[in-house]
């Protein structure tokens, strides 16, 4: 017997993956590992997406990676209302954080009920930083802005002059996600201030 889809819920599920499609024109403020242009959302989780499968075996032992992928996946989608904010920028994360909360209730609301329940999980659990699979999945979204910014001659690092002391801050975050990941992120950002990439002293 063929099944017959719930027109109503298919209905739902493509509003959202025509919604999603915006995450494509926001971008961030890091550039493209070679410079010539700004990096956008989608890119940018596409790319975490290809971290957690490279770089599974620095996760906690036990981790989930199939979470850690879909929390990825799912993370930036609440810029498209919110837009991005520089990491760095404690004034606007401030305002960003209330400004996330209404986006993911409106954007995960065009799903189907159940599944508005479970992508919401996601992105409170990347939020919330509680899970082991949280923890490894935002070392991840720390780690991809510092290859870039290493690799880019400074790039927004040095765009916005921030510190190595500033930058120290986000390496704690990778190193309660993974000692091995915060290790090597304490390596590329004391090379950076060596090739005088990024600033000593804090702003």
């Amino acid at each position: 017997m063929t099944t017959v889809p719930d027109k109503e819920r298919l209905l739902a599920q493509v509003g959202f993956a025509v919604e999603i499609d915006k995450l494509k024109r926001v971008l961030r403020r890091n550039t493209l590992m070679d410079g010539s242009r700004r990096e956008n959302d989608a890119e940018h989780s596409w790319y975490l997406g290809m971290l957690a499968m490279v770089l599974a075996e620095h996760a906690p032992p036990g981790t989930d990676l199939d979470r850690v992928t879909a929390m990825l996946l799912v993370h930036d989608i609440v810029e498209i209302d919110a837009g991005d904010t520089f990491v760095y920028d404690v004034t606007a994360a401030e305002v960003q954080e209330k400004a996330e909360r209404a986006a993911a209730d409106r954007i995960f609301g065009l799903l189907p009920a159940d599944q508005t329940v479970t992508l919401r999980a996601l992105w409170d659990e990347f939020e919330e930083r509680v899970t082991p699979e949280a923890r490894f999945a935002k070392a991840l979204d720390r780690l991809a802005p510092m290859l870039a910014n290493h690799h880019n001659e400074g790039g927004s690092w040095a765009r916005h002059g921030v510190t190595i002391e500033q930058v120290m801050e986000k390496v704690e975050i990778i190193r309660e996600g993974s000692p091995a990941l915060g290790d090597y992120a304490t390596e590329i950002v004391e090379l950076s201030a060596a090739r005088g990439h990024l600033a000593r002293g804090r702003a």
